[in-house]
């Protein structure tokens, strides 16, 4: 397992042609397209791994993914996502593929899967709804609509402000024919079946919003990329981080965790540094955030003089919900238990919008969704490591004003009634968890809740967010969500300016390295 380096002061001696806050995965694409045209680039890591939301963690023999569950498209060697894996990668990293049932959609009277390739999941919906035959290939087809309307509007994200401000309308309107309106609205318009719009959106979890307030683009994302069904890199998430950092190494570049960056320094308008949170003031010509807009506009700027004021454009957006999840270690191997990789969504009903918001008037009321995966059965190498072992994990929806009293409290140390209320909190998840998987319930040997308040320390997000900035329509009408801010020199770069998702935040990292550099980088995809 790779160990990385923690900041030492060493590193003020030396030059960078840029500094990257934060090795997630748009931090890490960013860094990677940047040494490899040529920059030195110093990557930036508050936590002591590298790897944001790729990152795993290990309790004993147990190994879990925090943020990574499963990847579409990548096992198709000719598709845009592999082959940016495979360039920041130098084509190390290797994916596994999942069973074709990549999905399964649970509500109380029935359940439904979806199961690739895309032939397959058109065939299976009919079969489920034989009446709806018309608008579920209309749907299909809205969603390749949607994604490739998409393509153009990203791509103006990444041109410089004059052009991008003339090419703005002849780029952007197609696309926001679908980013406009609401999941719901679309379905609706094909349908008034409420059990076709509860399946259909089953998948909701992975973007964070149900359907009446979900833009229907961010749902064709999510949805149209796993049609041919879903991959988890060999050697487990972790494997992302490792083999980026290997390329990004191998061109002179450094990447040091334990290194928090409290503030970016700004000089007459243009972004000269960083200061470290140890006073440590670390200069280079280019400085690229990825910590996220709400972090870097209201925490690393907050002091800093800027006239221009970027911090007036984080009232149009809303930030996530928070989130739990249950990690659990097993006794037994995956094959002994007879587990498989298909990814369970467990409904209390066919409604999301009701189940989220009778869930979020009183967490007392049904989970709106519990998400079970099953990392251990999705990486090809998993026995070499952890033979004989197992692991789950079970997400669902929280309130973070159910977690805010412990916030300024130190990791296990925040007292006998934060604990107990986890207790509480992870039986209720385990019961579920045992009613579709009983196998699991004689071999659970550990278990461990992490709540909001570890998202908020893991990634700053001051809320404990699950997915930055909520995917309502309005959202894709930030102009100003893109790799270039209003102070000169200041880039950014993730899901914020893209959309949630390591494969998202990848190409975010394309977009923002060619703003940097001034050309387009596609062209090394070729």
């Amino acid at each position: 397992m790779k160990k990385w380096s923690s900041y030492a002061s060493d590193v003020l001696h030396e030059s960078f042609d840029a500094i990257i806050i934060g090795s997630g995965i748009g931090g890490l694409t960013t860094a990677a397209l940047l040494a490899l045209n040529g920059k030195r680039v110093l990557v930036l890591e508050k936590h002591f791994k590298i790897g944001g939301w790729t990152h795993t963690f290990r309790r004993d023999d147990y190994e879990w993914d925090v943020g990574l569950h499963y990847i579409g498209e990548v096992h198709n060697k000719w598709s845009a996502a592999r082959k940016l894996f495979d360039l920041i990668s130098d084509c190390q990293l290797q994916w596994s593929k999942m069973d074709d049932n990549y999905d399964r959609i649970i509500f109380p009277d029935r359940t439904f899967n979806y199961v690739a390739p895309r032939e397959q999941f058109i065939d299976d919906m009919i079969n489920y709804f034989p009446k709806e035959e018309k608008a579920i290939h209309t749907y299909v087809q809205y969603l390749d609509e949607a994604v490739r309307s998409a393509r153009p509007y990203f791509a103006n994200k990444a041109l410089p402000g004059m052009l991008a401000n003339i090419t703005y309308p002849f780029m952007t309107g197609k696309f926001f024919k679908y980013a406009n309106r609401t999941t719901f609205d679309v379905i609706s318009s094909l349908s008034d079946n409420p059990k076709l719009m509860g399946v259909l959106t089953g998948q909701w979890g992975d973007y964070g919003l149900p359907p009446k307030k979900s833009s229907f683009a961010m749902h064709a994302f999510v949805a149209r990329h796993y049609l041919d069904g879903g991959n988890y890199p060999v050697g487990s998430s972790r494997r992302i981080a490792e083999t980026v950092v290997d390329v990004i190494e191998s061109r002179g570049g450094r990447l040091v965790v334990n290194a928090g960056v409290k503030k970016i320094v700004v000089h007459k308008e243009k972004a000269i540094g960083v200061e470290l949170e140890n006073g440590d003031v670390l200069e280079a010509p280019i400085i690229i955030s990825n910590a996220g807009v709400v972090n870097t506009f209201d925490r690393l700027l907050k002091n800093e003089s800027v006239s221009s004021s970027p911090l007036a454009d984080l009232e149009t957006i809303d930030q996530t919900e928070s989130y739990v999840c249950l990690h659990l270690g097993l006794n037994k191997s995956a094959k002994e238990l007879k587990l498989n990789s298909t990814n369970l969504w467990v409904y209390p009903g066919y409604n999301h919008d009701r189940n989220v918001q009778e869930f979020m008037q009183d967490t007392k009321n049904n989970f709106p969704v519990v998400y079970i995966s099953f990392p251990s059965t999705k990486d090809a190498e998993w026995d070499k490591e952890h033979a004989g072992f197992a692991t789950i994990e079970a997400i669902t929806l929280a309130r973070w004003d159910e977690y805010s009293k412990w916030q300024d409290l130190p990791w296990k140390k925040r007292g006998e009634v934060y604990e107990k209320e986890k207790e509480k909190l992870s039986q209720r998840i385990l019961d579920i968890v045992y009613q579709h998987v009983h196998q699991a319930k004689d071999a659970l040997a550990y278990a461990e809740l992490s709540t909001p308040l570890t998202v908020s320390s893991l990634t700053n997000y001051s809320k404990g967010e699950m997915y930055g900035i909520s995917h309502t329509p309005k959202r894709f009408r930030q102009k100003w969500l893109k790799p270039q801010t209003k102070i000169k020199n200041l880039f950014l770069t993730g899901q914020d300016i893209t959309t949630v998702g390591v494969t998202s935040a990848l190409f975010s990292g394309l977009l923002t390295a060619s703003a940097v550099l001034g050309k387009n980088l596609t062209t090394m995809l070729k």
